[in-house]
């Protein structure tokens, strides 16, 4: 998928020529300085027609040139709301611009500064391993509707667009019990993919016991467990997880509450079920913001999230403590590929003429996909 829609002959307007750059040209021995200057010349001369976005996680080289800043699904409905913007330059990973094109008017483009900035955890789970996994769990249940779909926005438009046909939703990490309810209204069962970790602390916070809870291992038969495990579950739990949201091991909680007492722990509910049980504050990007924002100058806090993020938050709040929880850098290798270079690169090909990149989900998937997250809109976040 990560290639989808280079290859596309028209484009509309304009004249553009789509073009995959697979392999990183040698733009990065081209001074920083200069890189700069070229980025912002370029960005001048496209004026509104193009609009940056920036994930949270991005590299600082890059994250200063950005129109928007965000998470995902933020970015994204930030994308759809300027119309004007004829090209959006996608400063996150391939699942990101995905969405981003699935919500945006069919003049814009989408372009995706490196293609092989993927996602570890939407990779974790194919469409073929998605439907293989739906057909068991629809035999060993007895199916008539007793189980319902939800994918979390870290996920392919494949499976976004999955869960659109079997009667499912998508969901945040802000939203996701929101979501959860809205499906219990609806089925027995819910496959919650991708993340294990999320679905995992979401069910329990909803009171929902560990055992009811199976993991489902794509690569083992019929998943790995029992059917009976499955039969029992309210929810399966897909295994997949965030390959940088792991590293925040539970060992570490009271490594740094004793190293710095008073210290408050807040972490992301991607990670694992035994941290998150360990910590003072669970929450989305949004939330981890907000509450460090909104904290007494003078307190302490240890971060559960990716290093980029954890350093802006520092930077701006230097009348607190603020440190990672981590005794290592945690940083999104993925996110980390694209640099200044690669957005000189997107918006000198647009001067060009030339769509370097572009990400285009095809309308048979991307209306499948909208329709998962319209029923997400349904359901208040908490």
């Amino acid at each position: 998928m990560n290639d989808r829609g280079a290859g596309v002959p028209t484009l509309g307007a304009g004249g553009l020529t789509p073009v995959t750059v697979l392999a990183r040209p040698p733009t990065t021995n081209i001074p920083p300085e200069v890189v700069i200057e070229r980025i912002a010349r370029a960005r001048a001369r496209l004026g509104s027609r193009v609009l940056i976005l920036c994930h949270h996680y991005q590299k600082d080289e890059v994250y200063k040139f950005a129109d928007r800043t965000g998470d995902s699904y933020g970015l994204a409905v930030e994308a759809s709301r300027v119309e004007e913007a004829e090209f959006i330059v996608f400063c996150g990973v391939h699942f990101m611009a995905e969405t981003a094109d699935i919500l945006t008017g069919p003049r814009q483009k989408v372009l995706l500064p490196d293609l092989k900035a993927g996602c570890s955890m939407a990779d974790m789970a194919s469409i073929e391993q998605v439907e293989a996994c739906w057909e068991a769990l629809s035999e060993i249940t007895g199916g008539g509707g007793r189980i319902v779909p939800v994918t979390y926005m870290n996920s392919s438009a494949d499976i976004k667009a999955f869960c659109g046909r079997n009667g499912g939703a998508v969901c945040t990490s802000s939203n996701a019990e929101a979501v959860l309810l809205w499906a219990f209204e609806r089925a027995e069962t819910i496959l919650f993919l991708p993340d294990q970790h999320l679905g995992r602390n979401t069910g329990y916070r909803m009171g929902i016991p560990l055992d009811a809870m199976p993991l489902w291992d794509p690569h083992a038969a019929r998943g790995g467990a029992d059917g009976e495990a499955y039969r029992r579950a309210k929810i399966v739990l897909w295994r997949g997880h965030c390959s940088v949201h792991q590293n925040f091991q539970a060992q570490y909680v009271p490594m740094f509450r004793q190293r710095y007492p008073g210290i408050q722990i807040i972490v992301h509910p991607e990670c694992e079920f035994e941290t998150v049980r360990q910590a003072d504050f669970v929450g989305s990007t949004a939330t981890i913001i907000k509450t460090v924002a909104a904290a007494p100058a003078g307190t302490s806090w240890a971060i559960g999230t990716e290093h980029h993020l954890v350093a802006r938050l520092k930077a701006a709040h230097p009348d607190k403590f603020i440190t990672t929880l981590s005794p290592y850098t945690c940083s999104c290798s993925t996110m980390f590929r694209i640099d200044a270079a690669d957005l000189m690169r997107s918006l000198e090909g647009l001067l060009d003429g030339k769509l370097i990149h572009r990400i285009h989900v095809p309308e048979s998937v991307a209306a499948d996909a909208r329709l998962a997250l319209d029923r997400m809109l349904l359901c208040k976040a908490s």
